[in-house]
């Protein structure tokens, strides 16, 4: 026993240290795997060839010719990055040796909204914004990285992404690993000599300005183009598609008449917006958060149509440090004029409010970037940028000086030796750093509490819905309403669109590794089927289904369009409905059993849901996808939720832990399906049977046979009752004592012709 023993430690002893020495190889082969498909132009422009890779994990030196250009490193080898599908996002990062990020290439991915539908080269464009940017003043804490362009549908996606580069060029700069030219040391050091002086925004001056005075001292700040000057720039630009396409009207047209000012500081604020809108910003405005006028004249909009559509201003952008951030519906204000003396008639007038996530110093210079757009096809468009640089004129700041701050004792690194108080107190600042999911849910604290108030409203419909249905009217309109809530807020604003590939990347993900981190990432999605798994134990699938899907309220609220036009209806015939209903579940076993094999490949066949297409990309696709889900939704005019009801896997998904309910809350009463056949004639859906009995498998708990049931004009049942109670009541009063003896046929006629229909 003893030998036997011996024998396996020997054995286990040789296997660790066999992996413990390939496992660096293994990593080096894994990188040099993703750099062969890439070239070393990709990341420095200049560049002639790779190097061989250096230390663990590992680096790859990338020359030019024999001149040190950078390295280039895979970002899983630094840190995690799981993206939505739960599968790794890899992605070779340039680095040069001063810590500045000088390009990158998306290597491999299984997200499902960049495999199929946003195109990949935009959710990769979205990170151009990290191009540039310098990771030693972010590796000590002293500026916030670069936030990237969000693309609608792939949010998650872009963040993930973005964090991961971020994450692992913080950690490569402080590994030490670059040259010594690294200027991960320097930052600190400047920030703290910086640091000896402090600027703030002098909010005591209170005076009036007129319009000239603040353009000339550069207060308000302009940018002016010509339509010669556009046509010149795109001209110029490498896009030649883009400049056969020149701009309607003279060259000496103004294509755009730009303005921009920062209106927190007292003196701008009241001159050009005046007393009360001023008073009323700073109510609206919280501690530390800023407000900027934007104008235009011309026959450019700065504001575009984005906002109307998306909820975002997707033609202007502020940018400071490197950073930008994009206004949103919620942060504008639209203005009719200003308020200063001599102020010119502008078309276009916005107040917009500062992020408060965004870190935005109104001492320090910034832009205001502006993006001007120009169709060269049926939905190719060529971008070209203009900066409106903004400085704030020194009389509007308040400067003190400060003693500067003592030095830090050395703190130890892995190697033994001292390192600068500074780089110790990067590692403080670096230790403290949220997990991105957490961020994503600071990001989303106002979507959360409405999401949540909206599914307390949801829980307090189902657990009234007896005294609710009694009242027909309101009822309708109740549930049109939250209906119109759950399309246009919750699918088209918040994208928060469940789906069957959230069912089959929870199950791959209960095999191949479960962790919640990547479920967390999107927290709408989250709450959402947290909410659908409660709601199954009470009351099946119907929740979700009919009250929360965006894409069955969208069918419902079109189909009750159609009947008000007069759009005939089509009643499918109760053999051929019984026998549509498997499709849908033949095509989630279906999508089930590919999973098994492969994720990517289910993901692509769960394009049968047009669920992307018509909520989460709004209809901005390829026409095979737009016309599918168009004619979906023309089916479903004539035959009110056709999807629902025939295709739709996540239904199907749904429907089968649904058996599970615990409460039966849909009352029938024993008349129901014999002979009384109206509840089964009126479902919506089709889910009553002949029989009476109601198949909580396709019911989608609109409540309408619960109107039905308590109504005593409709329901046969309940019309006996109410005429039984009024034959009571008739013959207890005084004036009825001794009544003409009515003849009963008549109301067993009457009766007799409700049950009939």
């Amino acid at each position: 026993m003893i030998v036997k023993l011996t024998r396996w430690l020997c054995v286990t002893i040789i296997a660790c240290g066999l992996l413990s020495w390939i496992s660096p190889a293994i990593a080096q082969s894994k990188l040099m795997e993703f750099a062969g498909h890439a070239a070393p132009q990709d990341f420095f422009p200049k560049a002639t060839r790779f190097g061989t890779p250096q230390g663990e994990p590992p680096i790859l030196p990338v020359y030019a010719d024999e001149t040190l250009a950078g390295y280039v490193y895979l970002t899983t080898d630094f840190t995690g990055a799981v993206g939505y599908s739960g599968k790794p996002i890899r992605i070779l990062v340039g680095i040069d040796p001063q810590g500045v990020l000088t390009g990158f290439k998306l290597v491999e991915h299984k997200e499902p909204i960049v495999l199929v539908g946003v195109p990949e080269a935009r959710v990769v464009g979205a990170l151009n914004k990290l191009i540039g940017a310098h990771i030693g003043p972010i590796a000590s804490g002293g500026q916030q990285p670069p936030q990237p362009d969000i693309v609608s549908g792939a949010t998650v996606t872009i963040l993930v992404m973005a964090d991961s580069v971020v994450r692992s060029a913080v950690k490569l700069v402080k590994s030490g690993r670059l040259s010594p030219g690294d200027a991960s040391s320097a930052a600190p050091a400047a920030a703290a000599a910086a640091a000896t002086e402090t600027k703030s925004l002098d909010l005591a001056q209170n005076e009036t300005r007129d319009w000239q005075s603040l353009l000339g001292d550069g207060s308000v700040r302009r940018l002016t183009l010509s339509v010669s000057e556009i046509n010149s720039a795109f001209e110029k630009s490498d896009n030649k598609d883009a400049a056969a396409y020149p701009e309607d009207g003279k060259p000496e047209d103004t294509f755009i008449d730009l303005y921009a000012a920062l209106v927190t500081p007292p003196v701008i604020g009241k001159s050009l917006l005046g007393d009360s809108v001023y008073e009323r910003l700073q109510k609206r405005l919280k501690p530390g958060q800023q407000a900027m006028l934007v104008a235009g004249n011309g026959i450019y909009s700065f504001k575009g149509s984005g906002y109307v559509r998306g909820g975002i201003f997707d033609r202007i952008e502020l940018e400071q440090a490197g950073a930008g951030v994009r206004f949103r519906d919620r942060n504008h204000e639209r203005l009719g004029d200003l308020a200063a003396q001599g102020a010119p008639m502008l078309r276009e007038i916005g107040l917009f409010t500062v992020p408060t996530d965004f870190a935005f110093d109104p001492t320090e210079p910034w832009d205001l970037r502006l993006l001007v757009q120009r169709a060269t096809g049926t939905r190719e468009k060529a971008f070209l940028t203009f900066d409106l640089p903004y400085t704030l004129p020194d009389r509007y700041i308040r400067r003190e000086k400060i003693a500067p701050p003592a030095a830090k004792p050395a703190a130890v690194t892995q190697a033994g030796v001292a390192a600068p108080a500074s780089q110790a107190a990067s590692s403080e600042v670096a230790s403290g750093d949220e997990p991105l999911w957490k961020q994503m849910w600071e990001r989303e604290t106002g979507s959360i509490a409405i999401t949540l108030v909206a599914l307390a409203i949801l829980t307090g419909i189902f657990f009234f819905q007896n005294a609710l249905v009694r009242r027909p009217v309101f009822y309708t309109w109740l549930r049109r309403g939250f209906l119109a809530f759950t399309l246009v807020w919750l699918g088209w604003y918040a994208n928060a669109q469940l789906s069957v590939v959230n069912v089959l990347t929870f199950t791959n993900a209960l095999v191949t590794g479960f962790s919640w981190e990547y479920f967390l990432m999107a927290p709408l999605i989250f709450i959402l089927w947290s909410a659908v798994a409660i709601s199954l134990l009470f009351w099946g699938r119907g929740p979700f289904c009919g009250w929360l899907c965006p894409f069955g309220a969208l069918q419902e609220l079109m189909n009750s369009a159609a009947k008000a036009v007069g759009i005939p209806q089509l009643r499918v015939a109760w053999n051929l409905h019984e026998r549509l209903w498997p499709i849908k579940y033949v095509i989630f076993l279906v999508l089930f059993g590919v999973s098994l094999y492969s994720i990517a490949a289910a993901e692509h066949l769960a394009e049968v849901e047009p669920f992307k297409t018509a909520i989460i990309l709004k209809f901005m696709r390829e026409w095979p996808f737009v016309l599918f889900a168009v004619a979906l939704l023309s089916a479903g005019l004539f035959v009110e939720r056709f999807f629902c009801r025939y295709l739709c896997p996540l239904g199907a998904a749904l429907a089968i832990p649904g058996r599970l309910r615990m409460f039966e809350w849909l009352r029938r009463w024993p008349e129901c399906g014999s002979p009384c056949q109206r509840c089964a004639n009126e479902c919506p859906v089709q889910s009553i049977h002949p029989e009476g009995h109601i198949n909580v498998n396709e019911c989608i708990y609109c409540m309408h046979c619960q109107e039905l049931y308590y109504d005593d004009h409709r329901c046969p049942h309940m019309i006996q009752v109410r005429l039984k109670r009024e034959r009571s009541a008739a013959l207890a009063s005084p004036s009825t004592q001794n009544p003409p003896t009515k003849p009963v046929r008549p109301l067993i006629s009457y009766v007799g012709k409700i049950v009939k229909s």
